[in-house]
């Protein structure tokens, strides 16, 4: 799927003095907080990460609050979509007007009906709601559908 790119990045972290007592603890749960949420710094939305510490020692930071900065070796895997991009993803909602769809299991996508295809007809049968081709006769979208 398109939108989905895997990047090395050398990462600096800066940890309060409080959390010396075991570092790759810290590390791991200021990670933690990243995922599945968008970061301009990472131009998408962090799905995993695999973390390296590169340094033995840290280096204290002067000023008022005192830090200490590790410097880290990073493979993340990235979700980053794009305008025009291909998605696929499990459709969970169908109304005249727009298709909602689940992207990667957590990213909410809605195409409206300006967007839908024309050759999509809407209709109910026996209450379930569906897109229809013209065309095919086989060819539907309906709720758990992945498109």
């Amino acid at each position: 799927m398109e939108g989905l790119r895997v990047a090395d990045a050398n990462l600096l972290m800066y940890l309060h003095p409080s959390k010396s007592r075991n570092v790759s603890q810290s590390i791991l749960r200021e990670l933690g907080s990243l995922p599945f949420k968008f970061n301009e710094t990472f131009d998408g939305v962090l799905l995993a990460y695999d973390v390296n510490i590169l340094d033995k020692q840290a280096k204290i930071l002067s000023g008022v609050h005192p830090y200490f900065g590790l410097r880290l070796k990073a493979n993340l895997l990235l979700f980053s979509p794009k305008p025009d991009m291909l998605l696929e993803g499990k459709v969970v909602k169908l109304s005249q007007e727009s298709i909602h769809v689940i992207v990667l299991g957590f990213s909410s996508a809605i195409i409206t009906a300006e967007n839908i295809h024309g050759e999509f007809k809407y209709r109910t049968k026996d209450k379930e709601e569906l897109f229809a081709s013209k065309s095919h006769k086989r060819h539907v979208i309906k709720v758990g559908t992945m498109i």
